[in-house]
Formats: C-alpha cells, structure tokens, sequence
C-alpha cells in the first residue's frame, strides 16, 4: 500500500486510479471494516488524527479533484465524509521529495511522457491533507535508508 503524500496531479492514469482504491482501502481500515491492514505504518497518518474519518475523506476528496480536472468519473458517493475540515498533517520535505523521486523511477518505465512533464517541476507540492516541514523521510522507508546510509 503507498498513499501517497504527493499532489495527486503527479500520477499517471494508473498511479491516480490505483491511489483511489488505496485511498478507500484506507476509508474501510480507518472504519474498523476489514481485518488486515490495521498496522500499516502509513496509515498512522489517519489513525493519529484527531478526526480520522475525515481525514481520510479530505485525502479521498483531493484524489476526487483531480479526476475531474481529467475527465475521469471516479464515484464521489464512496467518500464518507467529503466536506470535512481538518487539521493538516506534518509532512518532512525529505519525505515528499523521497516520494517524488520514486514516483519518476516508477513513471520513467511505465509512462514516459508523465515522467518528462513531472521532470519540469521546480518546487514540490503536496497533497492539500499535508503541511510541509523540514524533516527526514518517514522510517517506514526502508529503501531510502539502505540507499542513503548504508
């Protein structure tokens, strides 16, 4: 499961429809409907919010936002709590540039002209739930740690 801290404009087709799904297996945990998943570190970000449910329904608005910015006709009724307001989470700086260069390593194979338009960025936006601060990556990335300091 990856749920992405990234402005969702970022993904390709594949990245945004699979980000859905993600972000509604995420609605389900975060209700107490299914039995895995519940220790998933990233969704530590939702179950330490003061209002989880909403949380999770900001984060599943913004990925609703941007499929109709392209057309795409995700179903807005599977988002329990779409008009919340929230408290933004604190995302490092590190984290959101970690995910964004593993999203153009994912891109650069799978959709190459996604992959040169994100190549253009000059500053990183994050999806609207986060607030960025300066920090390291999340330590449940494990791949950036082996990478960069072993």
């Amino acid at each position: 499961m990856r749920i992405w801290s990234l402005h969702p404009s970022y993904l390709d087709w594949m990245g945004l429809g699979a980000q859905w799904r993600e972000a509604l297996l995420a609605q389900k945990v975060t209700e107490g409907k299914t039995k895995g998943w519940k220790n998933h570190p990233q969704l530590d970000r939702f179950k330490y919010h003061p209002k989880p449910m909403e949380a999770v329904g900001y984060y599943l608005k913004g990925i609703h936002d941007e499929s109709l910015t392209r057309r795409y006709k995700y179903n807005y009724s599977k988002i329990l709590y779409p008009d919340s307001v929230v408290d933004l989470i604190n995302l490092s700086q590190d984290q959101l540039q970690y995910e964004f260069d593993l999203l153009q390593e994912r891109l650069k194979k799978r959709t190459p002209e996604k992959y040169e338009e994100n190549r253009g960025i000059k500053e990183l936006r994050a999806h609207s739930l986060f607030k960025v601060i300066p920090g390291l990556p999340e330590k449940w990335e494990k791949s950036y740690w082996v990478k960069k300091w072993v």
